[in-house]
């Protein structure tokens, strides 16, 4: 397996990471909410996997709040890994040293509406308390999930303030 690195990403990352998601979801167009986040979303958390000169993995981990509570919380996702990088560990090594990176900058929970099968291997859980910002599909419910990543627990209820590039319902409603 070919050596990869992971580091914070920057403006010399944008045309490969604008490659990379139409690569890892055909048939998904992630390549808007993605740059939203990174243009205009303050203190978004965006890590890249590079191979070389190759950008193979980006993962963002956008600053969120929960309504009623003073709380720093995060949202993970988009995660691309590019196709012939897949299975190799990368998305997980991305995703890790997210929850570090978070964890020094004080955060106490990330939450994430993805697969179970997939997340569950970091500690997420499904979530029942803290609703997403829009109503998702009842097949999902169990994609909509959460972890603490500080030994601080919180009382949590209410519903996840997301910043402006996730505040649209097709990206909860399938």
């Amino acid at each position: 397996m070919e050596d990869f690195n992971i580091r914070k990403s920057n403006s010399g990352d944008i045309e490969s990471i604008e490659r990379l998601y139409p690569d890892a979801f055909p048939s998904e167009e992630l390549r808007p909410l993605v740059l939203a986040l990174l243009r205009d979303t303050p203190q978004v958390l965006s890590l890249v996997a590079r191979a070389g000169p190759d950008l193979v993995g980006h993962v963002v981990m956008t600053p969120c709040r929960v309504s009623g509570l003073d709380v720093t919380v995060a949202l993970l996702g988009p995660l691309a890994v590019a196709t012939a990088w897949q299975r190799r560990g990368i998305g997980s090594r991305l995703i890790r040293a997210g929850f570090d990176e978070l964890q020094t900058a004080g955060y106490s929970h990330v939450f994430v509406l993805g697969d179970p099968a997939y997340y569950r291997r970091f500690g997420f859980q499904p979530e029942r308390t803290v609703a997403p910002p829009y109503p998702i599909p009842d097949e999902w419910r169990d994609a909509w999930q959460s972890r603490a990543i500080s030994g601080v627990e919180f009382s949590k209820s209410g519903s996840l303030i997301v910043p402006p590039a996730w505040n649209e319902r097709a990206y909860w409603a399938g």
